[in-house]
């Protein structure tokens, strides 16, 4: 009987890294139910309990990014590095995979590093319009490098690379016929405009201030709000909400995107390449404000693809305080902006990534293994 491929996914720290990645797991169990899946994570962040829960193992690395507010924490880093290779190893020669495929995170580096030097062949999964000085050294051994945005041969060797979209979690945009059921589910108003706050799976500090600056002003202008604040806000969010709030819904996470996305007019949101995916595939009018705390920024540019294609709205998180409440009331109730950038932005869904990916995947580890 022939022995399913064994196939090791690295990557994590944040929910637009974790859930693509066990999209592509689902994806490797329905095309080949025999492949064996390993997850390797960073310690102590979200994929070691997200990765689990869905079913799947992982090992974790003692792994850290590079901590731009504070250099002396970076002491360590190159030791660190030197670990996370090592135990990289030791897990490589103990589960055996025939491909890895990297998902981007903290532990996506040193695994594929270690892969590379072990001839294991591995594939990279650039999620961003602009990758990353990690991805872009180990793009130049990598078998294969799947990507979501056009233009990336500035990056990567051109005959390496394949257009595949990011992975989304399809039940989180299943979203027809579902709109009487969400405004039932967050007991809000059909008649009323919506807009949904996305901040990203660890929250957003702007765009919580900004939220909570113009709470009145969405009050007085009729429109309701799902608001998902991140963990570490939501006490404080919660705290803060006037009286007046029975058409202003926060939400530490929200469990129910499906509703979410279904019950929404407009949205706010960050500009993680996961879910910049999403709401592709959803088509809803979109303010974006990139996060300015992450790698190359790379946040603007997944933001700057989709403005040049007239897709969405970009304010950046310094001018947000002054523009953004004020933007979204003004795109909520002018329709026909609203209908061009949310059809500008279904025509950039690629919506079976996470199949397209799988595949590449088994393609790589059927003529490499």
């Amino acid at each position: 009987m022939k022995q399913g491929k064994r196939v090791i996914i690295s990557g994590g720290g944040t929910g637009g890294h974790i859930f693509p990645a066990i999209a592509i797991a689902n994806a490797l169990k329905r095309i080949a139910p025999d492949t064996e899946i390993l997850f390797v994570g960073a310690k102590n962040r979200m994929e070691m309990e997200k990765v689990p829960a869905a079913g799947y193992q992982i090992m974790g690395l003692d792994i850290q990014g590079f901590q731009r507010k504070s250099l002396l924490k970076n002491i360590f880093l190159p030791f660190k590095m030197l670990k996370c290779i090592y135990d990289s190893v030791s897990i490589i020669k103990k589960f055996k995979p025939d491909v890895a495929i990297g998902v981007g995170g903290y532990a996506s580096g040193p695994l594929l590093y270690a892969a590379g030097k072990m001839n294991v062949p591995y594939l990279i999964q650039e999620q961003n319009s602009y990758a990353g000085i990690t991805n872009t050294y180990l793009g130049k051994n990598a078998k294969q490098i799947c990507v979501a945005f056009e233009g990336m041969s500035q990056f990567f060797p051109a005959d390496k690379i394949k257009l595949t979209g990011n992975p989304i979690r399809k039940d989180s945009v299943a979203i027809a016929y579902k709109r009487a059921d969400a405004f039932e589910y967050f007991g809000l108003s059909a008649d009323k405009k919506t807009i949904l706050v996305l901040g990203g799976s660890l929250g957003a500090g702007t765009l919580n201030k900004c939220m909570l600056a113009g709470l009145y002003e969405i009050i007085n202008a009729n429109v309701q709000l799902i608001w998902q604040t991140g963990q570490s806000y939501y006490a404080e969010m919660t705290r803060s909400l006037p009286k007046e709030h029975q058409c202003i819904k926060v939400y530490e996470f929200l469990n129910r995107m499906d509703f979410a996305y279904a019950a929404a007019d407009m949205i706010i949101s960050r500009a993680g390449a996961g879910t910049i995916a999403e709401l592709c595939a959803v088509g809803k009018p979109t303010i974006l404000v990139p996060s300015p705390n992450v790698a190359e920024d790379h946040q603007t540019k997944n933001a700057q693809a989709l403005v040049e294609r007239k897709a969405a709205f970009l304010i950046t998180d310094s001018e947000a305080e002054q523009k953004l409440v004020k933007a979204a009331l003004n795109l909520i109730t002018d329709t026909p902006r609203g209908t061009e950038l949310g059809q500008s932005m279904t025509k950039m869904a690629l919506l079976n990534a996470d199949e397209v990916i799988a595949n590449e995947i088994l393609k790589t580890a059927n003529e490499w293994s």
